[in-house]
């Protein structure tokens, strides 16, 4: 097995995913087609040397469904031989995809690949492909199915996380962002998203808020309140019966925000990089998924790093940094807390409460983040994870070179 590198890692910015947001006039197309030109031009890339590009998009219909990878390549101008691929993990359809691009390359099928993802959420809203999981009852019963934020919030029960704490969590979340933005720390990988006459639309997360704080949190009403009482609480009571009633906790200021974006990571072998006259920034060291509890759905990334730790005969503290998605704040207090990793360790960019979750495109998003962050910050290794829907998790571990 050839070892797999990264050679470049580049994303748009976050645009609020509503349609009052910079990106909403910005199909998934273009943000896709904009992901592959920066990589094409940034690095002078002879694309007809790339075998694959394989993109995350979690609603895969209408103007983003369609093989839209494939279609990407035929618009941004690539070879003619270069194949595309969409796939789908939910959440971390991004990380997902870097991972497929990875193992072609170790396996020898690629020489050169691109993984990625793009989700446009404000012209094609979650959810809009439907599903058997939620909606058939041989399959939702089976599962104690329950929306994601009772299931967030049933964390914060069952593992003792409550209001204050979930808020500042994401107060933290906010001024990391606001931090990291200020101190330039997302330029490397940055690209402005542009319009047909090659003005800028966007060239920032723009659902950053550095001046968020407890008391404007504590204005906000639970979100999952009424879903939890409307059903969801007796069904998740009845999976964990040691919870006598679901504490709502979550609300829009401590979960992810829904945005519109997308990126993309160029990825291939030693002796690919060393013909094209690319540097290699990291090595893929492993990956790794898993299933979990479906109910509760959103635990799966400590048992995924435990699992990839040991196929890698590592432990915790071997590694320097931790890039988890903020889905919502009780998901990384959880991980922290299972695997007493430090909150100087985890997210120190902060993430997607501040600036959003872009549901194909953000395991590829924050790959890219924290392999800068290692640069900045001369470390050596990091593990990126993410929750998933139906109780899953995926995780990749990174070191440079």
């Amino acid at each position: 097995m050839a070892d797999a590198y990264i050679f470049d890692a580049v994303r748009t910015p976050r645009g609020k995913g509503k349609k009052d947001g910079s990106l909403h006039e910005t199909t998934a197309l273009s943000l896709a087609t904009q992901v592959l030109e920066a990589l094409r031009d940034r690095n002078g890339l002879d694309t007809s040397k790339v075998d694959d590009v394989v993109l995350g998009c979690v609603s895969p219909v209408g103007e983003q469904g369609s093989d839209i990878a494939r279609t990407a390549v035929l618009t941004a101008d690539y070879a003619e031989s270069v194949a595309g691929v969409q796939i789908n993990r939910f959440c971390a359809s991004g990380l997902e995809a870097v991972n497929m691009a990875a193992a072609k390359v170790a396996s020898g099928e690629a020489g050169l690949a691109i993984g990625g993802g793009v989700e446009s959420m404000s012209r094609v809203p979650m959810g809009s492909d439907g599903g058997a999981w939620p909606t058939d009852p041989s399959s939702a019963f089976k599962t104690y199915f329950a929306p994601q934020g009772v299931s967030a919030d049933l964390i914060a029960t069952l593992y003792g996380f409550s209001r204050d704490d979930v808020d500042a969590y994401a107060v933290e979340s906010q001024k990391r962002a606001a931090a990291a933005w200020a101190d330039n720390r997302f330029k490397k990988s940055v690209i402005p998203v542009k319009d047909q006459l090659g003005l800028t639309l966007l060239d920032h997360d723009e659902t950053v808020r550095g001046s968020t704080t407890m008391q404007t949190l504590a204005s906000l009403n639970p979100s999952f309140t009424g879903m939890g009482e409307m059903a969801f609480d007796a069904v998740v009571t009845q999976r964990y019966p040691q919870v006598e009633r679901v504490n709502h906790v979550h609300h829009a200021g401590n979960s992810s925000g829904i945005v519109d974006g997308a990126a993309g990571v160029l990825i291939g072998t030693k002796e690919m990089g060393e013909a094209l006259g690319l540097k290699a920034r990291a090595r893929i060291k492993g990956a790794a998924s898993i299933g979990s509890e479906p109910s509760i759905m959103l635990t799966g990334p400590a048992l995924v790093s435990e699992k990839l730790l040991k196929k890698l005969g590592m432990e915790v503290k071997d590694i320097d940094l931790y890039e988890l998605n903020e889905a919502f704040a009780s998901v990384v207090l959880r991980m922290m807390q299972a695997l007493d990793i430090p909150h100087d360790k985890m997210n120190v960019n902060g993430g997607a409460i501040a600036m959003g979750h872009p549901l194909g495109a953000t395991g590829a998003m924050i790959l890219g983040t924290v392999l800068d962050e290692l640069e900045r910050s001369d470390k050596e290794t990091a593990l990126i994870t993410l929750c998933v829907g139906a109780g899953m998790g995926t995780a990749t571990v990174i070191e440079r070179v």
